[in-house]
């Protein structure tokens, strides 16, 4: 069985203030084709189908051409809710949609129920696992401590369970979005840290012939048969190095799998470009760059004057400025977001106990912060579920 594995469309998403609706669509145009041109049997799509749970019209339009195109394909394509999405809401119809083949997946309790397809060599049931907040489905799966690894194993057992019932031969993919261990984040996914642990053991997932992995933006390979395929937009500057596809698998007669990229239409190449600004505006080797998506790091030690105006007339296309000036880490001038980069909510609390107090929380303390962040992360889930 030939697999299309996708994930993190973002739809409604703009890149720093960039629309991106029309490269979304120019990449719905190439998945349908791709299907067609490959001869795909199924599709999977991992989860963050939209940018937010209540996304704008036309993302939720382009979304009905992408069931409608999807459906007239006559190929299944199975879908999961992620942890952007607002699974109720995706969830809407489901029951009739799967009737055209299109198989949305947004019940925690469901996780255990795959759909099932088959090819000449038998059956392959397919799983989808939605996006699991540990706070909100931890009573379901029944496990004391609510963490991502905890539920996620508990869906899993149901998922081994269901598979043992089968007959001997059945092959099974599972749709997940979450942080598997070995995966390597980028600046434009929502943290889902719950109690200072955001990844998972890649071994939760121990059964499954193929695992579809969502939510890392970064089209990796964690085993051979555990895989994510990346968002096919790049959403930040810290994707500008990847190569953003899908994945193509096929699923031999024994569970074997073999993959292979496929590329996705890119709008605009993307850039970093560091360095005091009258050598940016100078230096010939950033000639490849005058047509890409520009970030441009300045440091000049002095702010320079009107650098993004000076910036545009050799890179139109520069969207984010960023002031770096190279100072000695203890310098007082040192800004305080230069000082928080790359820090979490729980350094950044602990960072402000230490400096009020004059001695950082203790063990008792570090839990209490970690407790008060994860209860304030999981009470938005919770509120973005009831919109």
């Amino acid at each position: 069985m030939r697999l299309l594995h996708t994930s993190d469309w973002h739809l409604g998403r703009s890149f720093h203030r960039v629309g991106m609706l029309g490269a979304q669509a120019e990449f719905i145009g190439h998945l349908v084709a791709t299907v067609r041109e490959h001869a795909v049997d199924a599709v999977v799509v991992s989860g963050d189908v939209y940018d937010r749970a209540v996304p704008p019209l036309a993302a939720v339009e382009l979304f009905d051409d992408a069931l409608h195109r999807l459906a007239d394909l006559g190929v299944p394509t199975v879908m999961i809710s992620g942890n952007h999405d607002s699974a109720r809401r995706l969830g809407v119809g489901a029951g009739l949609i799967g009737r055209a083949g299109i198989h949305l997946r947004t019940d925690p309790s469901a996780s255990g129920t795959p759909v099932m397809l088959s090819d000449r060599h038998g059956d392959v049931a397919f799983y989808g696992l939605p996006y699991l907040e540990p706070a909100l489905v931890k009573d379901e799966f029944g496990v004391e401590k609510a963490g991502h690894e905890a539920v996620l194993a508990a869906a899993m057992d149901r998922v081994r369970a269901d598979l043992a019932a089968r007959p001997n031969g059945t092959r099974s993919v599972v749709l997940a979005h979450a942080f598997v261990t070995g995966g390597i984040a980028s600046d434009s996914e929502r943290d889902i840290t719950v109690g200072g642990v955001a990844a998972v053991p890649a071994g939760v997932f121990d059964g499954a012939d193929y695992v579809a992995l969502g939510h890392l933006h970064g089209c990796q390979t964690l085993t051979e048969r555990v895989r994510y395929s990346g968002s096919p937009l790049p959403y930040s500057f810290s994707e500008a190095d990847h190569r953003k596809s899908m994945w193509l698998v096929d699923l031999a007669a024994d569970g074997g799998v073999t993959a292979e990229r496929i590329d996705c239409p890119v709008p605009r190449a993307l850039a970093r470009i560091r360095g005091p600004l009258e050598e940016l505006l100078a230096d010939p080797g950033l000639e490849p760059h005058r047509e890409a998506w520009v970030e441009a790091t300045l440091t000049d030690p002095v702010r320079p004057a009107d650098p993004m105006a000076r910036l545009t007339e050799r890179f139109p296309h520069t969207l984010s400025l960023v002031f770096a000036p190279e100072r000695a880490p203890g310098d007082p001038a040192v800004s305080y977001a230069h000082r928080l980069a790359g820090r979490d909510d729980q350094q950044i609390a602990e960072d402000f106990v230490a400096h009020v107090r004059g001695a950082g929380p203790d063990e008792r303390e570090r839990a209490v912060l970690r407790d008060a962040i994860d209860a304030v992360r999981a009470d938005h889930a919770a509120h973005e579920v009831a919109r």
